[in-house]
């Protein structure tokens, strides 16, 4: 099923990013409908728009071209999600006090849509009393606000009112449109990244993950209503909209500390991190200098997190792992979920194009205790995400017919 966005461009110096926004919500398959206040087309053409959307672009209540009190009425039950972005201290204030004299306003006033704003503007007038009651009023109604950013401001002005940077603003989106309750209530914990153990203040052992594919497992959690904890290590993925609780770390025995301090109280946890086996035992607090012949460092083992974790799994408790594997995908991958008594193990081969560290996209087999195998092709890692909830939830289901 095709989703509906209406995006609202209000007039700021902002409107430029609806382009971007646009863009990102048709890859993703989105039909947009944009309406743009008279102030926005000042800023940016609404012949852009219309080419991005491949839908006319609305910006007068009164164009002969159409029935303007039949159009606003389409696109208000025509949204299943309504975007002003960016959304001006004016558009706030008319939506607050019900006010509609313009096509937006208007078309707002009339949609019993989920409502997203994205506020733009200067920080003295973000924080201005007016416009936080606005805010709040409309909070208290369900709309939802994406907070600014701090930041250089068009004005010059340092401060908070930068709009939320499109990548983010169509996570949100995104994830109010297809959000559901099939782990409503349930507590979810993704472990994601990689490890940096380190050799002396410049140097350090890590390895090539991203943390791509655990970030769309946290992202797909949330989608599905579950409350995520998601433990990262360092990487340039943005945090998911909706995490309960993010703990960024950087040692595998910092993963150690905050996986294990939080298990028990999980219904599901999902080890997608790429953890060290191996740390140098000694870590010196200097520099190491260069000198004459070979170097060697001595490692030691790290904690392995996922043995102990199925170790301690208690009943009705769901444990994932992966293996990013090179030779005998199964039969490694199969060895350590019998090892380390997981309930599920995804396993791919890092060697095969677009299935290792760095890409978006992912090629998997998911194996269950049963040994039965689920071959994924080339997919996105927010599908192989997806793929894996729904063989998560099979779980779930095959659980509650053992108790009939």
């Amino acid at each position: 099923m095709k989703y509906n966005v209406v995006l609202g461009v209000t007039g700021g110096i902002a409107a430029y990013k609806a382009c971007d926004i646009v863009s990102r919500l048709t890859k993703k398959e989105v039909n947009v409908d944009v309406i743009m206040t008279r102030s926005a087309t000042e800023f940016v053409g609404p012949v852009t728009l219309q080419s991005l959307s491949k839908n006319k672009v609305v910006t007068d209540m009164f164009d002969t071209n159409f029935y303007w009190d039949i159009e606003h009425i389409s696109l208000a039950k025509k949204a299943d999600v309504f975007l002003i972005a960016p959304a001006t201290a004016n558009i706030i204030g008319k939506m607050a006090n019900g006010i509609a004299d313009d096509m937006l306003s208007t078309t707002l006033m009339a949609t019993k849509s989920k409502i997203i704003m994205a506020p733009a503007m200067n920080t003295v007038m973000y924080e201005s009393p007016a416009v936080q009651e606005n805010i709040q009023k409309l909070m208290q109604r369900g709309v939802i606000f994406i907070e600014p950013l701090e930041g250089l401001l068009a004005c010059n002005d340092i401060g908070k009112g930068k709009m939320q940077d499109p990548e983010t603003i169509v996570d949100t989106v995104i994830h109010h449109l297809t959000l559901t309750n099939d782990l409503e209530g349930k507590k979810v914990l993704v472990t994601a990244g990689p490890t940096i153990e380190v050799i002396d203040p410049v140097r350090y052992i890590t390895n090539r993950s991203s943390g791509k594919m655990g970030y769309q497992v946290a992202r797909e959690a949330v989608r599905r209503g579950a409350k995520v904890t998601l433990i990262s290590g360092k990487t340039s993925e943005k945090i998911p909209y909706g995490i309960s609780e993010f703990i960024s770390i950087e040692s595998a025995e910092d993963m150690y500390q905050a996986v294990i301090t939080r298990a028990a109280e999980m219904d599901i946890i999902i080890k997608s991190a790429a953890v060290a086996d191996y740390t140098p035992s000694q870590k010196s607090q200097s520099k190491i200098k260069k000198s004459e012949g070979d170097m060697s460092i001595e490692l030691e083992r790290t904690h392995d997190i996922l043995f102990e974790t199925g170790q301690q799994k208690r009943k009705n408790q769901i444990l994932v792992g992966f293996a990013a594997e090179t030779d005998h995908i199964l039969k490694n991958a199969i060895s350590k979920m019998e090892r380390k008594n997981l309930d599920l193990i995804v396993a791919n081969d890092v060697k095969k194009e677009g299935a290792g560290f760095g890409v978006d996209t992912n090629i998997v087999n998911i194996i269950d205790r049963d040994g039965s195998v689920t071959e994924l092709p080339l997919m996105d890692k927010s599908m192989v995400a997806k793929s894996l909830f729904d063989k998560i939830m099979e779980l779930y289901d095959d659980s509650r017919d053992d108790r009939k």
